[in-house]
């Protein structure tokens, strides 16, 4: 039986979705079968960060509607084996599914799968609720910024009110020069805040958004220091002991370099 894995956030504009199609593929080349599940119905992303959108047919509406079965609902992602979506009705909202019929749903698909990861919906409404509903465990991705960091402390609370556990943290677009100079909170203050084991940390990358646009999951860049952080939380997640690199020695050592180039 595999584990189901809600991917949330609480805060939009986090890298959630990202982060999810990310740790998906990295989980699949590393050979594990993986299905990625979009909750947010009615403004579904998922298909467009794995460049899959042209190939949708059927979605999770279409499974619980009857209108097919879960099987043909996956639409297999061509470029890795064992990689899968499960796409949200972009012609309904969050009220039409209810939280029993989503974890039916991750129920078959833990049966046939290592990972099933649902990227959940911003907020703490009904599609957080959905999302949720079948998870086993929860990766919370937050920026090292008051406001999501807050946001996060809430849905932390409502997953531990539903036994969710182990609950981890992915903290995203962190930058080394940016706590260098105390213009963001560092990541000893985030763990102290929100009181959960740190999965990983993603640094601030420019390609993030050149993959996005052209669908195609960072972790494809083997040179990217984003890919390299997605590809080290995947083997964590598949109980590999892989160390957290300290990003902010390493950026304070870039800027020390920096400021000798410049001077010298």
């Amino acid at each position: 039986m595999g584990k189901v894995i809600v991917v949330t956030s609480g805060k939009g504009g986090v890298g959630k979705t990202t982060s999810t199609a990310n740790l998906g593929t990295a989980l699949a080349l590393l050979g594990k079968t993986v299905v990625l599940v979009d909750a947010d119905v009615g403004l579904r992303n998922l298909d467009i960060v794995l460049g899959l959108e042209s190939r949708i047919v059927y979605t999770s509406m279409d499974v619980i509607d009857k209108q097919c079965e879960l099987p043909k609902a996956l639409v297999r992602d061509r470029r890795v084996d064992g990689l899968t979506l499960l796409a949200a009705s972009q012609k309904n909202n969050k009220d039409d599914i209810q939280p029993a019929q989503m974890k039916a749903i991750c129920d078959k698909l833990r049966s046939t799968h290592d990972f099933v990861l649902v990227d959940s919906p911003a907020g703490i409404e009904r599609g957080f609720s959905n999302a949720s509903a079948g998870a086993d465990e929860a990766i919370i991705v937050t920026t090292p910024d008051v406001s999501a960091i807050r946001d996060a402390d809430r849905i932390i609370g409502l997953l531990q009110h539903a036994r969710i556990e182990p609950i981890n943290l992915v903290l995203n677009r962190f930058s080394p020069e940016l706590v260098g100079n105390g213009s963001m909170m560092n990541q000893e203050d985030v763990i102290d805040i929100l009181n959960i084991d740190l999965l990983g940390i993603v640094p601030e990358d420019v390609g993030v958004i050149t993959s996005t646009n052209r669908g195609i999951p960072l972790v494809y860049e083997e040179n990217s220091a984003g890919a390299q952080a997605y590809m080290r939380i995947a083997r964590r997640m598949t109980g590999q002991q892989i160390p957290i690199p300290d990003l902010e020695q390493r950026g304070l050592f870039t800027s020390i370099m920096n400021w000798f180039t410049r001077n010298s």
